[in-house]
């Protein structure tokens, strides 16, 4: 196999400037500077309007063109911002670009999403249940199979016994999901919807007033098990913000706690994995992440206060 180019800055302004034609940057061409988070594209803010996304592989580059059609098909149905495109094509050969218009804001990283924020979550969880999913599938739009949540249980229960080791974790905190619960919370027959399936903290654009303003990278969108946006949501603003806006998009207590479910096994998996084989994911936020997904949801609170209460009457 071909090995891919590595872009550089010359890289990207030469393609850049061929492409803006409003003499952005002057003679020297626009600023162009790589974006520190993310992973999977090689990603540039141009100027202070723009974002480059570089595929990395041809894999990539099938996901980046879909990701153009799909995103035409979302965006009248969504209450937040979704990328707009202003060019897009090759870098080099088989491998794709798309030029967009930068969407104003942070990400959910820096900003903490206000109760408003929690009501465009709801509207973005809405509004991918309204998206055809036979139309997104003519796009290429995979449909896959919802997780076997006993199987992820497992996974989890020697994930937490390693950080417990390390002093990361308390795995009897993991007691709570027993097998029976696994079971009961299995994703029932004909619920699949559209899934953005990686909202990240990154992936969310959040304004300084906590108001969830867009939402990015748009190339592993599926259809599927909806509760793996709500486990998404719970890694990038918190459990309970995520189960107050899947709660307020319709979704009952089934989808939300298998979601809930879903990101706290997860998170466990992910750092037990980083601290093992030592991987590039950074542990700051694999930690923080850890902790949002181990938020407790009100319904946790209310029995953890049965208990005391009960354990005071003894």
């Amino acid at each position: 196999m071909t090995q891919a180019p590595t872009p550089t800055a010359d890289t990207v302004r030469r393609l850049v400037s061929s492409l803006l034609k409003d003499g952005a940057g002057g003679a020297a061409g626009p600023e162009v500077r790589p974006v520190a988070e993310g992973g999977e594209h090689s990603t540039w803010w141009v100027g202070a309007r723009h974002v480059l996304r570089l595929a990395p592989d041809r894999e990539a580059a099938v996901r980046q063109r879909r990701e153009l059609r799909l995103r035409d098909l979302v965006r009248p149905h969504l209450p937040v911002a979704v990328p707009t495109g202003v060019a897009h094509g090759e870098w080099a050969p088989g491998l794709t670009y798309t030029l967009d218009t930068r969407v104003p804001g942070g990400s959910a990283e820096e900003h903490d999403v206000s109760a408003v924020g929690e009501a465009d979550l709801a509207g973005l969880l809405t509004g991918l249940r309204e998206v055809p999913a036979r139309q997104a599938e003519t796009l290429g739009v995979p449909r896959v199979a919802p997780r076997s949540l006993e199987a992820l249980r497992r996974a989890a229960e020697r994930a937490a016994g390693r950080l417990a080791a390390a002093d990361e974790f308390d795995a009897a905190r993991l007691q709570q999901l027993t097998l029976p619960a696994a079971v009961q919370l299995a994703a029932q027959p004909g619920t699949a919807v559209l899934v953005h399936h990686d909202l990240t903290g990154e992936h969310l654009v959040v304004s300084a007033d906590g108001r969830v303003r867009g939402v990015l990278d748009w190339t592993h969108a599926v259809v599927g098990d909806p509760a793996e946006d709500i486990a998404g949501l719970a890694t990038a603003v918190g459990s309970p913000a995520a189960v107050r806006a899947a709660t307020l998009a319709g979704y009952g207590a089934r989808p939300c706690l298998r979601g809930l479910w879903l990101a706290r096994c997860d998170t466990l998996i992910r750092l037990a994995a980083r601290l093992e084989d030592g991987n590039t994911d950074p542990l700051p936020l694999l930690r923080l992440r850890l902790r949002r997904a181990w938020e407790a949801i009100l319904l946790e609170r209310v029995t953890e206060l049965r208990d005391e209460e009960a354990d005071e009457e003894l």
